[in-house]
Parts: structure tokens; C-alpha cells; sequence
């Protein structure tokens, strides 16, 4: 046993861990803001290095945004310059099979991070999201990743994603009255931010609500550099391996190989 621990101890890394943040959609001021939340709890050294696609919506408000944004996930993914991990900074993890092909670091979607992170907090917790269209989205979401039995109900406040860049007290109490909500109605004892716009709320919406508020990017960050740290990263074996050589056509010709 002293043997084996000592050899996972000696498999951790020391440098300084380099994270590729991607914002799916194509909004500057959001990924600028995603960025300073996601700066604000990286640890001393970390990197943060905040990338939008070349292509795509200005937000992500249904299915079919969500399709063109994975697209625009895996070209970013694609092109990065070395990396140690990826935050894909979309509630609805647009892309993330896609990206972990693309790369042997480890990457993590905001949804399943904080999933995770709600689940070691609460019994139960609920979503607040933007646009109640997109509630059947996390629906999948949670299906998806396992947490059927913790998620007892998702939310929409009907505030437009852009809205969220510049987020106004209106904004904030809106966001509020539907947590206070969900908390008392789904007998909850966390929420889950359905938005990475969210992110600058988070610690704001506790302080008011009592209870944790979980926002997927800061917990995405940390989980990222812990794997990194481990020095664990995606598996190449099985479906998850490099994305067979073959010619792209189109707009999409720079991405094959």
C-alpha cells in the first residue's frame, strides 16, 4: 500500500496548469466576463485562456444554436495551442464529446461540473436558467449525466443570455425570485446557475438565498486543475480516441486532417 501511494503521489504534476476556456457562443463581453469569473478562483499560477469560435450565434437559446455552437467548440478545441484542460463554458455542453475526441487533456462541460458539485452538497438542488424554452435542454442534461434522483426541478426566469452581460439589479432580483421559488417549492437545498453569464452572481445570490449557489464555471475551473494536477486526462481508448484522418469540405475544410 505505502508502495502504491507513493507512486500516485509522484504522478502529480507541479507546473503551472494552462486551461482553455471556451465560450461556445460568440459574444466578446461574455466571454470577457466568463473569463474574470473563471480568473477570479483559478489558483496562483493558473492559466486561463478564454476563446470564442470563429463562427456561430451570439447566444444559445434552443437546439438548433446549440448544434452550430459544437461545431464551433470542436474548431476551437481543434486549433487550441497546448493546453492541460477544457472548460466548455455553455450550460448545455454544446460540443463536449466532440472536444474530448479532439484532445488528450481532460475537459469538462459547466453543466456535468456542476452537477457533480451540487449532488456532494444537497440531497437535492434545483436549476435557474434563462429562457424557460430551453428547461427541456437541462432536462436532457441531467438525464444524461445521472442525476435524475438529486435535480428536483429546473427553472426558467425567461431573461435573454445577453442580458446577462450587463446585469442590472432588475436582472439580479429576477434570477433571485425564481431561486427563492424553486427552493421552497422542489424542497431543494442548493441551485445550480443554468447560465455561464451567471457566473459574477454566484456569490451574491448565496449571501442573499442561504444557501449554495453553484456556478459551473468556478467549479469547472477547479475540477479541471485538479485532474490536470493528477495528471489524468481523456481516455484514447475506445470512442473517445482521435477523430479519424479524412477530408472536411466547406467552411469546415480547415478542420480536417
Amino acid at each position: 500500500m505505502a508502495i502504491l501511494y507513493t507512486i500516485c503521489t509522484n504522478s502529480m504534476r507541479v507546473d503551472p496548469v494552462k486551461i482553455l476556456l471556451v465560450n461556445p457562443n460568440t459574444s466578446a463581453a461574455m466571454t470577457a466576463g466568463i473569463a474574470a469569473a473563471a480568473r477570479a478562483v483559478a489558483a496562483p499560477g493558473t492559466t486561463i485562456l478564454a476563446v470564442q469560435p470563429s463562427f456561430g450565434p451570439r447566444s444559445i437559446e434552443g437546439h438548433f444554436d446549440e448544434a452550430i455552437a459544437a461545431a464551433g467548440v470542436a474548431e476551437q478545441v481543434h486549433q487550441a495551442p497546448a493546453h492541460d484542460a477544457v472548460v466548455i463554458a455553455c450550460f448545455g455542453d454544446p460540443g463536449l464529446d466532440a472536444a474530448r475526441e479532439a484532445t488528450r487533456a481532460p475537459v469538462l462541460g459547466i453543466a456535468e461540473a456542476a452537477f457533480h458539485a451540487a449532488a456532494m452538497l444537497a440531497t437535492g438542488f434545483s436549476v435557474v436558467t434563462t429562457m424557460t424554452r430551453t428547461c427541456v435542454i437541462a432536462e436532457h442534461l441531467v438525464q444524461r449525466h445521472g442525476f435524475e434522483r438529486q435535480c428536483r426541478g429546473i427553472h426558467g426566469t425567461d431573461i435573454p443570455v445577453l442580458d446577462l452581460e450587463a446585469c442590472g439589479e432588475d436582472t439580479v432580483a429576477r434570477i433571485e425570485a425564481a431561486a427563492r421559488q424553486a427552493l421552497e417549492r422542489d424542497r431543494s437545498g442548493a441551485i445550480v446557475l443554468g447560465c455561464a453569464g451567471m457566473a459574477a452572481l454566484c456569490a451574491t445570490l448565496q449571501q442573499r438565498l442561504g444557501v449554495p449557489v453553484i456556478d459551473g464555471v468556478a467549479v469547472a475551473v477547479k475540477f479541471a486543475e485538479g485532474l490536470a494536477a493528477l495528471g489524468l486526462g481523456t481516455s484514447k481508448h475506445g470512442d473517445y480516441a482521435a477523430p479519424l484522418p479524412k477530408a472536411y469540405v466547406g467552411w469546415a475544410a480547415p478542420l480536417g486532417s
